[in-house]
């Protein structure tokens, strides 16, 4: 069992871990929770009523956060001639075609979120083993692949995220940072689990929202109340 700073138990009291709490009160008490001095993110974890092994009660989206994240992502799109020029309009940090796999091949990862148009895919998946095991491959699920690099560059640095249920049947996201007033938290994560509401499989049967927590990077997590996204 994990050992437990002074710091973190002090903070652990401010939360009843046997309880579960409106949304509201959940992420204000993590932002009381939060100690560390760098400002951290809050993050939530979603156990869904789902099976994981069963490719039909897969949960998998994207949804643009309406106050952002926190973290300006560093963008890089594959594309050429009128595309790349239209990517570096919308605000993309890095463009280019075989140059960046090139430099890809060559150890390079100075970005966050990789876009491509249809036509460079097949040179992108060149690097479908070194991106796809930092979870770095354009996806046309995730709106990554897409001629409208316009949109696709400017939704990621708006705050758009991706969600994927893991191996335990969870979704893990980020919601914003510590620093963040408490009702701009609370319209992130409304907007996160509306959005995962909607992405519900057919083959679900039973409770779909079994369990909802909110944490800080540092801090104790507060259960919420599943009732009010039902």
């Amino acid at each position: 069992m994990a050992k437990h700073g002074k710091k973190y138990l002090e903070a652990a009291k401010l939360i009843d871990s046997e309880a579960t709490y409106e949304p509201q009160e959940a992420i204000e008490l993590v932002k009381k929770a939060a100690t560390a001095k760098f400002d951290e993110s809050v993050e939530v974890a979603v156990r869904l009523g789902v099976d994981p092994r069963k490719q039909d009660q897969a949960v998998r989206g994207v949804v643009v956060l309406p106050h952002g994240t926190g973290k300006t992502k560093r963008v890089l799109v594959f594309a050429k001639g009128d595309k790349a020029k239209e990517a570096e309009a919308a605000g993309a940090d890095f463009v280019g075609d075989a140059d960046m796999i090139n430099k890809i091949q060559q150890g390079w990862f100075e970005f966050d979120v990789c876009v491509a148009t249809p036509d460079m895919m097949a040179e992108v998946g060149k690097l479908g083993r070194i991106l796809g095991g930092k979870g770095l491959m354009p996806n046309p699920k995730a709106g990554t692949v897409t001629f409208d690099v316009t949109k696709a560059v400017q939704e990621i640095k708006a705050g758009k995220i991706e969600y994927r249920l893991d191996k335990a049947g969870q979704i893990h996201a980020p919601i914003g940072k510590v620093s963040f007033d408490a009702e701009k938290l609370n319209e992130n994560l409304r907007t996160l689990v509306d959005a995962l509401n909607r992405a519900k499989p057919a083959a679900a049967k039973g409770v779909y929202l079994k369990n909802i927590s909110v944490s800080s990077t540092m801090g104790p997590g507060a259960r919420v109340s599943t009732a009010s996204f039902r």
